[in-house]
């Protein structure tokens, strides 16, 4: 069992980061629907027209296929870490503070935390 939990969690997040992207990408699945002159509105407006999105979505989209990769997790960690930060500094300061209850935002947090934990002796070379 030790040894097929950090597969599950790498297939499970990269599963959510692919499905959020490819999502983002062909238009499909609910549209984030926020109330006008709200903070959550006027973050979209700014970021929406730049490209920025775009940029991000593409990290989301290939951070969840290399994540899923055993051999390459630790990358897609490094791609993604810095998107879910961002994800949690949005709904921590723009939106309301709720949203961080989100399933699915539960489930990439802990497995992102789990799968960072079993890497940790290999990230400790770039704090070094």
């Amino acid at each position: 069992m030790k040894k097929i939990l950090p597969h599950i969690a790498g297939v499970l997040l990269g599963l959510c980061f692919l499905a959020a992207s490819i999502m983002f990408f062909l238009k499909v699945g609910p549209q984030p629907n926020f109330a006008e002159n709200s903070p959550p509105a006027h973050f979209m407006a700014a970021f929406g027209p730049t490209g920025y999105m775009v940029f991000v979505k593409i990290f989301e989209l290939v951070g969840g296929v290399v994540v899923m990769i055993p051999r390459l997790r630790n990358i897609g960690l490094l791609l993604l870490g810095p998107v879910i930060v961002n994800i949690i500094a949005f709904h921590l300061f723009v939106e309301d503070p709720m949203h961080l209850l989100n399933p699915m935002l539960i489930v990439i947090v802990l497995c992102a935390l789990y799968l960072f934990g079993k890497a940790r002796a290999k990230f400790a070379g770039l704090l070094n």
